[in-house]
């Protein structure tokens, strides 16, 4: 179990940014490690804020990491091997079928509630 809760705070310009809390005051500093595919995230900052126990942490989306498919980064406590938040990036064509598949479903329920809605109207008058 880990001494740390992160807690995103915004996602912007590619820099993923969060907040680092110690659940008890004597928790040991912090080691963050990022990983995306099993390789280390490199650029990734944890600087202490002024309020004691709480950290500011920032991790740069690499380059390599913006193409087509799904691409997850995991953000562990090193002292504790344990995951503390993960994001997911998702881009390209893979999105794309998704997101069409979606809207057709969407559709094709807009349609039979529409039909039955229509049904129910004629049946009661």
């Amino acid at each position: 179990m880990s001494a740390y809760t992160l807690t995103k705070t915004r996602f912007r310009e590619g820099v993923w940014t969060g907040l680092l809390v110690a659940k008890q005051a004597d928790a040991a500093p912090p080691e963050i490690n990022v990983t995306l595919r099993d390789q280390s995230v490199k650029g990734v900052t944890v600087t202490a804020t002024a309020e004691a126990g709480r950290y500011a942490v920032e991790i740069p989306v690499p380059i390599e990491a913006l193409g087509d498919g799904v691409q997850t980064f995991l953000i562990c406590d090193a002292n504790a091997d344990v995951v503390l938040e993960s994001f997911t990036l998702m881009a390209g064509e893979a999105l794309g079928e998704d997101i069409r598949a979606e809207v057709e479903l969407l559709r094709a329920e807009l349609d039979m509630l529409k039909r039955a809605f229509r049904r129910h109207c004629l049946e009661t008058m």
